[in-house]
């Protein structure tokens, strides 16, 4: 008998035939002797529908209130999903995020998870029910209900799956496991039977929507055994996510293209050489909880300098924003910006025993006429941005030129 978290997504919950198949699934695992803890997230389009009515009543809403109002999206999906299987005559309890006790910081809309008190849940296990609990949600100490941020219900998901020391973690989605890049770009991409926690941890914070990175760091972090799979399909054994790679074989250089399409770009024009510009640039767009990507600085000339970083597109305004006081402070030129961008990355283990990557890849985008705009490297994965009406044909071409194809 195995202990297995499951999650299932919103296109997997998205209607009430949808979370009967769940329910179905649920049973079968359940009828097999497992104990299955299920995290769901709300129906598909419900959150969208939600936030919409919380700027009907106020134009930029309240973080606390707007976490109370989109947290009931996975309320109603537990509620329907436990009667779904008591239908079935499957044994079932739901939970919200602040009854289980998944306790958060007080960072509204986007929190991170401090603990997890799973009493309750083993409790209902051992007494033999299905345990489903609500996804994205905790509540902080305060007892302020809080969320997670967008895909919050895998965090959750993987999360619980390490509180309870899961045997493993199943993340079901409308996908059936982890591909060399997007399928809808680039109709040849494979799916990969197994990746490395480093791999999918780039391919997560590079634009792959398949996993939510944080859920991506937590099972890494934790060790948690995390699978891919699809909920549409009953056969697959999905992509499995590894702590390390497998020694005894040759790993691809390249195992996957990731890109984003969410990327704007601002630069300072004009900013005094002098030491410490960076930290009062970045740090007055910290202090906005606005997160930076790419950073780079030009090498100074007559004492001035050239500063761009990369953030959120949906960030790119409020940005722009806080850019141009501290330009009246430093007394810089001049502050631009273009949200018609997008970052694409190659990302392997095999880059660290095989030279030439970068090289191969610029080649490859110079011969389609393409012009890098910036570029980051980590140990793993090379990022370049470029404009954004180049994104589908970078990936087809880096795809090719790795032969992620084959």
């Amino acid at each position: 008998m195995a202990l297995i978290v499951q999650k299932y997504g919103g296109t997997s919950v998205a209607n009430p035939e949808r979370i009967k198949n769940v329910a179905r699934r649920v049973a079968r695992f359940r009828a097999q002797g497992h104990q299955v803890v299920v995290v769901v997230s709300a129906m598909s389009g419900e959150t969208n529908k939600l936030i919409a009515l919380a700027k009907e009543m106020q134009a930029t809403p309240d973080p606390r209130e707007l976490d109370a109002v989109v947290c009931t999206g996975e309320q109603v999906t537990t509620g329907l999903l436990a009667m779904g299987l008591k239908a079935i005559g499957v044994d079932a309890k739901s939970y919200t995020g602040a009854q289980v006790k998944v306790l958060t910081d007080s960072t509204f809309t986007k929190a991170r998870i401090l603990s997890i008190d799973e009493e309750n849940i083993r409790r209902d296990l051992d007494a033999g029910k299905v345990v489903i609990v609500a996804g994205f949600q905790g509540v902080d100490a305060d007892g302020n209900i809080t969320t997670l941020g967008r895909g919050g219900s895998d965090t959750s998901g993987v999360a619980l799956a390490a509180a309870l020391k899961a045997d493993e973690c199943q993340i079901y989605t409308d996908v059936d496991g982890v591909y060399t890049t997007d399928p809808r770009v680039v109709p040849e991409a494979k799916k990969l039977d197994t990746i490395t926690f480093e791999e999918m941890l780039e391919m997560a914070s590079l634009g792959s929507k398949v996993l939510q990175i944080r859920s991506v760091e937590f099972a890494g972090k934790y060790k948690v055994k995390l699978r891919v799979l699809s909920s549409f399909q009953d056969e697959g054994e999905g992509t499995l996510i590894t702590v390390e790679e497998d020694k005894n074989m040759e790993q691809p250089i390249i195992s996957g293209i990731a890109f984003n399409r969410d990327e704007a770009k601002l630069t300072m024009l004009g900013v005094p050489d002098t030491p410490g510009i960076a930290y009062q640039i970045l740090g007055a767009i910290a202090d906005a909880n606005i997160d930076v990507d790419m950073i780079i600085q030009n090498v100074g000339h007559d004492g001035t300098t050239d500063f761009s970083f990369t953030v959120n597109r949906g960030e790119f305004a409020k940005a722009q924003g806080i850019l141009e006081g501290v330009k009246q402070k430093l007394g810089a030129r001049e502050v631009t910006g273009d949200n018609k961008i997008c970052k694409v990355s190659a990302v392997g283990v095999g880059m660290r025993s095989h030279p030439g990557v970068a090289s191969k890849m610029f080649k490859a985008l110079a011969d389609e006429g393409i012009n890098i705009q910036m570029i980051s490297t980590s140990e793993i994965k090379i990022s370049v941005v470029l404009d954004e009406k180049y994104l589908e044909l970078a990936v087809r071409v880096l795809h090719r030129t790795f032969g992620l194809d084959q």
